[in-house]
Formats: structure tokens, sequence, C-alpha cells
């Protein structure tokens, strides 16, 4: 499960053995996997190339809902499609099932795959985590499971044959000390390799300094090559990945320095990879990592959460650490973050092709991404999902489906085209450490008005000092502004303005979106 934050007080770093023994790798030759793999990796790839262009529709004009397909589910955790033609979902349960979904006959009672003999679902966060197809699915009937393993908790990664429902266990990591934090994200990407995230070992403030250290698993997104086997391994390292040689380093690793990575993805058109990375108490974050740039990618936990400094002493001077593209802050009421993916289906593609999708465990506002063409990313709240959404999946179509925790549920979701109903103007001065703000909100809609509430969040470093026309609050970087007694009511076509006087530390820019009354409003225009 994604895991909460954990409001106790950090505890403290504890000198600890390894967690997981130092493995000697023999390099592996050059890949070899058979015709029918390559071909199942190059179709992949090749309909990626071929899928719709990124939308153009501004993202403060689309809404994201969901529509409850299946009940039923106890405590689903992800979800993956086959392409054979079938239609079916798969569904995995923490308690070690999985279920099948069709969208003509339903969700099936009987489970088609249970391990929950080899499955360890004590506590919140331990269970069947993560699940994916071999490309070659339809012929090979292998699939790949990742869990926390009887008797000690160890997540572990297996291989499992539907044809005579075998479960070969491939690779392992100990996380017997604490409960939380176990990652469990499995997903191929275009190079045919498996990708698997562990979280950092649990407890509060990376006690183990995980997230940093290249002898152990542990807060780590693994890559391995799970068609061949190498000596006494079941697996094969690639050479090609950025720790191969290097003297006390795990060579599974790819990526580097994530807290509770939860829920990852791929990008096949491209081959970037997006990461949802759940905080500890200031800030979720999302990395979009483009390929060629991912290979000991440092994302920075536990020196950075988010793009603030946790713990100078983890923080090292010769480290190049990633930065989030996105970050948002608990006063959203946000919890965890929940990592989607990138939509590339045909249904919405005017709408959200090219755009990531993304939500909240707590919270479950929809959190839409999409690259501006300049380095940066549009960014807009565009709707809720179900409560406790811990997963989205895809149809081979590119559809998509999330599944909820609580009461556990599958959702099929859907995009539309609302116009705004609000837009926001604004001029702004700026002086050496201070700036003011002054904003114009329109009512666009056609519906008076009666009482708002507008939301939005401040740059790093920014601090509002007083305020005028509204009744203002800030919460970390968040923002709420109430309307005053005399401007509460705006007519269709009408304006009230409010404005604000605040510090900052060299970042003046301007506030990204703004919600009021929980819908997106226009910028300018």
């Amino acid at each position: 499960m994604p895991g909460r934050r954990w409001a106790a007080p950090a505890l403290l770093a504890l000198s600890l053995p390894l967690l997981a023994p130092v493995t000697a790798l023999t390099p592996p030759a050059a890949a070899v996997t058979s015709s029918s793999v390559l071909a199942a990796y190059s179709s992949v790839a090749d309909s990626g190339a071929r899928r719709p262009q990124a939308s153009g529709v501004p993202l403060e004009e689309i809404n994201a809902t969901a529509t409850q397909v299946a009940f039923g589910l106890r405590r689903p955790t992800a979800i993956a499609a086959p392409d054979d033609g079938t239609n079916r979902l798969f569904i995995t349960e923490k308690r070690g099932t999985v279920r099948v979904y069709h969208p003509d006959t339903g969700l099936e009672q009987t489970p088609i795959i249970d391990i929950t003999a080899s499955v360890d679902e004590s506590g919140n966060e331990r269970g069947l985590l993560g699940i994916a197809l071999r490309p070659d699915f339809a012929e090979s009937q292998d699939l790949y499971l990742a869990y926390t393993a009887l008797p000690n908790g160890a997540v572990t990664l297996a291989r499992y044959r539907l044809d005579d429902a075998s479960l070969e266990p491939l690779l392992s990591q100990e996380h017997a000390e604490y409960s939380n934090h176990n990652g469990g994200q499995l997903a191929f990407g275009t190079d045919g390799y498996l990708y698997w995230s562990i979280g950092d070992g649990g407890g509060s403030g990376d006690p183990f300094d995980a997230g940093q250290r290249l002898d152990t698993l542990l807060g780590k997104i693994l890559r391995v090559d799970v068609n061949r086997s190498c000596g006494d391994l079941a697996y094969c390292v690639p050479e090609d990945n950025p720790f191969v040689g290097v003297e006390g380093a795990r060579e599974e690793i790819w990526m580097y320095g994530g807290r509770n990575p939860w829920r990852f993805s791929i990008d096949h058109a491209d081959g970037s990879m997006w990461i949802g990375d759940v905080g500890q108490g200031r800030w979720e974050e999302i990395d979009h990592i483009k390929a060629g740039q991912q290979a000991g990618a440092n994302l920075g936990w536990s020196c950075y959460e988010g793009l603030e400094v946790f713990d100078e002493t983890r923080c090292r001077s010769d480290a190049e650490y990633t930065k989030p593209v996105f970050t948002y802050s608990p006063y959203t009421g946000g919890c965890a973050v929940i990592g989607g993916e990138v939509y590339r289906g045909e249904e919405f593609a005017d709408l959200v092709g090219g755009t990531y999708i993304a939500t909240d465990y707590c919270s479950s506002t929809v959190w839409a991404l999409r690259e501006d063409g300049g380095g940066g990313y549009f960014q807009a709240e565009i709707g809720e999902m179900p409560t406790q959404v811990t997963a989205f999946g895809s149809t081979p179509e590119g559809e998509f489906y999330v599944v909820n925790d609580l009461p556990g549920g599958l959702h099929r979701v859907s995009f539309e085209r609302e116009e705004p109903t609000c837009r926001i103007e604004h001029t702004t001065r700026t002086w050496g450490g201070g700036m003011t703000v002054d904003l114009t909100i329109t009512n666009t809609g056609t519906t008076p008005i009666d009482g708002w509430t507008l939301t939005f969040p401040l740059s790093r470093g920014q601090t509002i000092i007083s305020d005028w026309n509204t009744n203002l609050t800030q919460g970390g970087d968040i923002v709420t502004a109430v309307n005053a007694t005399h401007n509460g009511s705006i007519a269709p076509g009408h304006s009230v303005t409010m404005g604000y006087l605040a510090s900052h530390t060299g970042d003046a820019s301007l506030p990204s979106r703004f919600s009021l009354n929980g819908d997106a409003c226009a910028v300018g225009g």
C-alpha cells in the first residue's frame, strides 16, 4: 500500500548492520531473448510511436471522472491487462490473490491466482503489491509478482506460471524492521527488462540511510533481465546497468534516492519514466525522467524531500540530484501520491493525449501534468477520483482504470471538456525581497457565485505578510483566500478583486494554478 506519512518525530539514525548482503555478480553477456519476446517488445515500442499527438486542450478545461464497474474486491493494489484479445483485467488483492474482471461478465469470484500461503499481509502496507505481464504473455502465460513474503516480510520478486500455477521467487530484499515503505511497482520497459520499485525500509526519516546507499536494494528502482538466468542467479543483470562492476554496489540498481516509490510507469511512446514518490510529511513528489537520463539517477531522498533539504547530513557535494517536476504539500488534504500513467488511448486523445494523470490516496485530487515545450510543465487539478485510490492501470488500447482500497472497487476513468467557470488575471510588482500581487476573479459561468474560496500554491520562499479584500491564510505553500463580507457574490460576467503583499527569497513567480470553490480557473486572457 502507498503508506501515509509518519506524523511522529523522525527517528534517530541508527548504526545498523547492512540489511542486504552485497552480492558478487558477474556481468552477463548481452541479453539474448526468445524471438517471440523480442517481437512482443518491438510491438509495444512500435505501437507507442504510432500514438496520437499530445492534446492542445488547456488542462483547466478538462474534467476527470470515474465510474464504478465492479465491487467486492478485498484491498486491491494493482491492475494489469493482458494483450491477448480477451479484454480481461487482472487485479491483485493485498492478501495474495489475483481476480479477473471482464467488462461483459464482471468480476469473477474465484481468484485466477492464489499465493496467500506465501504472502505476509501483516500491517497496512505489506501483501501482494505489484503485477506485470510478460510482453509475450498470450503465448508464455508468464507473469511477475511483487509481494512481501512469509515468514519475515522480505520484499520479493517472483515469476508465476499461469499454466501450472507455479511460483518461482527470483530476488528478495530483507525488510523486517518496519512494515511500511515496501514499494512494489512492476513494469516492463521498452528495452524488454523488468523494473521494480522498493521503498526505503520504512520507519520515519530513513533510519537506515537506505535511499543514498548503494549496498542495499531499499529505496531503489531496479532493472533486471528476467528472460535469462546467470550463474546462481535466477535472472541476469543487464550489462549497461549503472553500477555494474562498482565495488560494494548492488548491480541491480537502476535509480536510487527513493523514499517509497509506490507507483511508477513507463511511457512506451518515448521510454520516459514517471515516478510518484510518497513524501515524509511536507512534500509529495512526481519525477519525470527521460530515456537516456535514467541510469544512475539520484532522486534525492533522504537529503531532499521534494525540493527542500530534509537532512543535510545525508547530502553530498559531489552528488547530482534529480529534481521532481511537480510537488504538492499536505495542506491540499493529501497524504500519499498515487503515481499514474500518461494517457495514450484513443477515446479521449483529443483531451488528454500525452497528459500524465495521477491522484492522492487521501485527497482524491486528480493531478494533470503536460510538458509545455519549454522545459516546464503545465499543471492543473482536473477533478476527483474515488476515495483511497491505490493504483492506475490501462487496457492494451490505453484506456484507464483505477482501484480503490476501501471499500474495494474497480472504476473506469473518463474525461470531458468543460469551460472554466472562473478566470484569474493578475498585476504584480516586485522589488528586492518583496512583491505585491493584485488578483481579479471573474465569474465566467452562467450562475451567480454566492461565497467563494480561492486556493493556490505559492512558489518556494514566498510568505504572505498582509492581504486586502479577502480573509487569507497560508498553510505551508498553500494559500486559502475566502471572500470578505462585501465581495462574496459574483454575478455571471462580473469580477471581484483581492491581493496580497509577500516576501520572497529570490523567486517572485506567480502561482501556477488557481482553484475557485474546487474548480480550476483559467489564468489570464
